[in-house]
């Protein structure tokens, strides 16, 4: 295009050479053009080449000198589309997006209909989820480019995704029309028609999604997902007999997919569990290597029946040794019969096993006799079986036992270490996981669960050496870990950090994994070209729709709420400024001591001062080193994020706002969770925002009206209206008074908490919190509230009595939120809960745990 500014053939011959420079990565010979044309006293103030220049020089990192390039020439030639578009570019690098987005509008200004913007517009907008902003542009690029097939796809998809299927269908329509004369049927054609289909099927057009597959079936190359969209709209449409024949295809075709068979069975309309399990016997007579037909009619048999099938099917796999057994049977656990009939087989097994070698003493004339590894896979599977059952002692004395007889299989030690893990022990679990790592040094998984068993344990350090074994040499386990986005482990050691009070180490975990998932947000920037090129539609439709709901993971949860609670602990209990506290500790000292201490103070911070210049030195050093390798010379346009520095972050002015950042995808993205509306209400109870508090009151009353921790949020948002009703907008306190309505019956915290109690008389959990607002309410109340939770029958009065509420209930109590003077009780509570859970580490002495350097192994001494 015209430039505003134009210059003469030879000045206009070199800046053409800077625009292919920049487009080939030779960045240094496109400095050198740009030099040739600002030399020029007549055009050192060029606009576009200033503009270029400083592109440029953000291609190599220069991000400071690139801005003042690019302003200065978009302040000389302000008409100029390519200085808004060089701008935007810049903006866009630094993933400034909604600035880019104004960049690229002035361009347009000026250049309505220059493609190259209009594109670099539209990625931005799909990136950002402006969807009819990205309608209009898409419109604009096929009204000028209306061969391109991109063109025609861009502007159906941005219809999809607004949900506005008859254009976006009738868009497809048309460019498939165009497909059709060309006879052009590859496999991008039957992508393409394929995505078509899904439209049809989004808009509720199920028999004409129908008809579509079934007319341009022989232009699908795409078998499968043919006959399994032809099966499932069949079934939708009622058609029974179709779908039941199209089903039974996909069964022979492959006979391990568990959905076919469930789709069959909905197909076939069987509702009783007799016909069922019928149905799964004939398949499996059919397809007698098939694992689904003998798996799955477990979960409809009962009675004898459920005996002969799941005794044929536990000595099959305990005959071959296949370890993950249990885990296959375990979803049968709800059905407390199953277990029973479970339990007495295996020790059947256990008992013939043992005389005659055999599963059954019945059998002894039938057939070889079984391996010498059955017994061995009973033991193993009744250690699980138990422990699942909370019967530790028992888990244990199986395990020891399959241990003793085979000493060098490591499931053995991973299964032992987690009987621990459940049993409270986490010291003695790591052990196990550390012997079993030290068996098989090149397993990957044994070495992960083995830190992750170490984190748990608080052995962060060790963690972080044990998966030094596989990781990049050259580069701390903890940064390559980071770079790998390895978030269990991130998230993992944030506990560890809380755990430990590093609060400010946890939080810097907890950034760093939402830094991961900004990241694999920004990363689809990547796929909004690639997957219109390659026409792999209905992948890239998930994959926007993935992203939408991304921080709804668990892995982001999970360090969500770590960095929540850290936040709010923080704002309850903020550090100490060791600044000030050091200056208390300087009024009584000698003005020659005083003079000494200001010295050594400059001193050491002179020297932590260059430490930490040294450090993010080596950093980026070794970054760049990194990218060169992995990419060679390329754009260097990542801006470079803020460091986390975990001192900084224990010490923020507002924890209860950085709470906030963390807290709201989860209140969009994971409202079914009600961890999340009890944690809004903590956030704004301190925050004092009445209105707030009673939404997150009212979300979680919607998820789960009983939850214990709700009823206390109850009690304290009713004395925060109490306290503060008189200063309440009079709207305010009208929606207060409309809402409570519906959610109490009656506004006497001392009432509500006996009405709590008596309807959950048989929960520890419901126990805690009424006891806690019971002595809250009235402290005179200390020793009922006391009585609920610390029975000497704690375990017949309670059915839900676990490690966790028991260690959750000495915290209160050393942390004092029962009063003071409650040694005795604590004691007696202590000593009971050592009965109950002989192995937790919750109830033991305390005892430091320190480590050998050279086994790794732990060495325990007792501090008292």
């Amino acid at each position: 295009m015209p430039s505003s500014n134009p210059l003469p053939p030879k000045e206009n011959a070199l800046f053409k050479r800077i625009l292919k420079s920049y487009e080939h990565k030779q960045y240094k010979n496109g400095l050198k053009f740009a030099k040739q044309i600002l030399s020029n006293p007549k055009y050192q103030e060029h606009g576009e080449t200033l503009a270029m220049k400083g592109l440029t020089l953000n291609c190599l990192g220069r991000k400071e000198e690139a801005y003042e390039y690019v302003r200065r020439g978009l302040r000389n030639d302000l008409k100029s589309h390519v200085c808004w578009h060089v701008y935007g570019l810049l903006q866009r690098s630094d993933k400034k997006y909604d600035e880019a987005i104004k960049c690229y509008r002035n361009a347009l200004k000026w250049d309505k209909d220059n493609i190259q913007i209009l594109r670099d517009l539209s990625l931005l907008q799909i990136q950002m989820r402006d969807l009819e902003g990205y309608r209009d542009t898409r419109y604009q690029l096929l009204m000028l480019r209306p061969t391109q097939r991109a063109s025609w796809i861009g502007y159906a998809v941005s219809f999809h995704l607004l949900e506005d299927y008859k254009n976006a269908l009738s868009i497809l329509d048309t460019f498939l029309d165009q497909q059709q004369r060309l006879n052009n049927f590859d496999y991008e054609h039957s992508e393409l028609l394929l995505y078509q289909n899904m439209v049809i099927q989004e808009s509720g057009d199920l028999k004409q999604a129908l008809k579509h597959l079934e007319t341009f079936s022989d232009q699908i190359v795409d078998k499968l997902t043919l006959k399994e969209n032809l099966a499932d709209l069949n079934l939708k449409l009622e058609n029974w007999e179709r779908s039941e024949q199209l089903y039974e295809e996909l069964i022979q075709r492959n006979p391990e997919n568990t959905i076919y068979y469930e789709k069959m069975i909905e197909a076939k309309r069987l509702t009783k569990d007799s016909d069922i399990v019928e149905f799964y016997s004939n398949y499996d007579i059919k397809f007698p290597r098939a694992m689904p037909p003998k798996r799955l009619s477990l979960n409809y048999a009962s009675g004898d029946q459920f005996k002969a099938l799941v005794d044929k099917y536990m000595q099959k796999a305990l005959s071959k040794g296949v370890p993950p057994l249990f885990v296959d049977l375990r979803s049968l656990y709800r059905d407390q019969q199953k277990v029973q009939i479970i339990q007495d087989l295996a020790l059947g097994y256990l008992t013939s096993l043992n005389k005659v070698n055999k599963f059954s003493e019945t059998e002894t004339s039938n057939g070889p006799k079984e391996p010498a590894s059955a017994i061995l896979w009973v033991y193993y599977y009744l250690a699980q079986h138990f422990d699942y059952l909370n019967q530790t002692e028992k888990a244990l004395e199986y395990i020891e036992t399959a241990i003793h007889h085979t000493p060098t299989l490591i499931e053995l030690f991973v299964t032992k270490g987690r009987i621990n893990k459940h049993a409270g022990d986490p010291i003695e679990a790591y052990r196990c996981l550390d012997e079993a790592q030290a068996m098989d040094t090149a397993d990957r998984y044994i070495n992960s669960k083995c830190a992750k068993y170490m984190l748990r344990a608080n052995l962060i350090k060790e963690a972080e050496d044990t998966c030094a074994k596989f990781t990049r040499e050259g580069v701390s386990a903890m940064e390559n870990l980071n770079e790998m986005q390895c978030m269990w482990f991130q998230t993992e050691c944030a506990l560890a950090y809380q755990r430990l009070g590093k609060f400010g180490e946890a939080l810097k975990k907890c950034h760093e994994v939402d830094r991961h998932f900004s990241e694999i947000i920004e990363d689809q920037f990547d796929f909004h070209t690639y997957c219109m090129r390659k026409m792999t539609l209905r992948s890239y439709v998930g994959l926007l729709r993935l992203e939408d709901v991304l921080r709804g993971h668990p892995f982001y949860f999970k360090a969500a709420k770590c960095a929540i609670e850290v936040y709010l602990h923080l704002f309850d209990s903020p550090l100490k400024n060791e600044n000030a506290e050091q200056e208390m500790n300087t009024e009584n000292l000698a003005p020659s001591e005083l003079k000494k201490l200001r010295n050594k103070q400059r001193k050491a911070k002179k020297k932590a001062e260059q430490e930490s210049a040294q450090a993010r030195e080596a950093q980026v050093k070794r970054d760049q080193h990194h990218k060169s390798r992995q990419q060679g010379d390329v754009e260097a346009d990542a801006p470079q994020l803020d460091e986390l520095i975990p001192d900084k972050l224990a010490r923020v002015d507002d924890p209860l706002d950085n709470a906030i950042k963390f807290l709201q995808p989860l209140q969009t993205l994971a409202r079914d969770q009600i961890d999340t509306h009890l944690m809004a209400f903590e956030v704004y109870y301190r925050k004092r925002k009445i209105l707030l508090m009673l939404q997150s009151i009212k979300r979680a009353h919607q998820v789960d009206a009983s939850h214990p921790k709700l009823h206390s949020c109850f009690i304290r948002f009713l004395q925060e209206v109490k306290e503060n009703q008189h200063t309440f907008d009079p709207s305010v306190s009208q929606v207060i008074t409309s809402e409570m309505k519906s959610l109490l019956t009656t506004k006497d915290p001392k009432v509500l908490n006996k009405e709590f109690l008596d309807r959950h008389k048989r929960s520890l959990r419901a126990a805690l919190e009424g006891g806690l607002v019971m002595y809250k309410l009235d402290e005179k109340s200390q020793k009922d509230a006391l009585n609920l939770v610390t029975p000497s029958n704690i375990e017949v009065k309670y059915q839900d009595v676990d490690i966790e509420i028991c260690t959750e209930i000495l915290k209160c109590l050393r942390n004092g939120l029962f009063g003071t003077n409650v040694q005795s009780q604590m004691d007696s509570f202590v000593a009971h809960c050592r009965k109950l859970f002989p192995h937790a580490e919750a109830f033991k002495p305390p005892r430091e745990v320190t480590v050998q350097p050279q086994t790794n192994h732990v060495i325990e001494s007792d501090s008292n």
